[in-house]
């Protein structure tokens, strides 16, 4: 048995897409020039106090790229922490690097952040901030 393949297509003069010297053109905006992008804005503490709960509980038992949701109730804000690496020592401290994303209604983030494990065992995070994309 043979097959057959069947090609069929249009052609249009690329003239018919460009405007004619004097036409009207209007601007919609939806490819307009690149806005500078504004300055990371970290989430409101409120958020944050939630991530960090979650973090820590997520590092002190999960391993490498094993995502954890948190969520805050109060707000609706939500997201996820993901370890970035194994441990490693800082000073006399074991700690570890990860990831959370941000959601709250139309806005999301991504923030990058440092925990360490207390003398106590207890894993403590030390920062929290946007994530630096430059």
């Amino acid at each position: 048995m043979i097959g057959l393949i069947a090609v069929g297509g249009c052609s249009y003069q690329l003239s018919s897409f460009t405007p004619k010297d004097g036409a009207d053109m209007e601007q919609t905006g939806a490819l307009g020039r690149p806005q500078q992008q504004a300055e990371a804005v970290p989430p409101p503490e409120v958020d944050l106090v939630y991530a960090r709960a979650v973090a820590a509980d997520a590092l002190a038992r999960s391993g490498k790229d094993d995502s954890v949701p948190w969520h805050n109730p109060n707000t609706g804000a939500g997201g996820n922490i993901t370890p970035l690496a194994v441990s490693y020592t800082a000073g006399t401290f074991t700690c570890r690097d990860f990831l959370a994303s941000y959601v709250r209604g139309q806005t999301e983030a991504w923030l990058q952040g440092e925990a360490c494990r207390t003398g106590h065992g207890k894993w403590e995070v030390k920062s929290l901030t946007p994530l630096n994309r430059g």
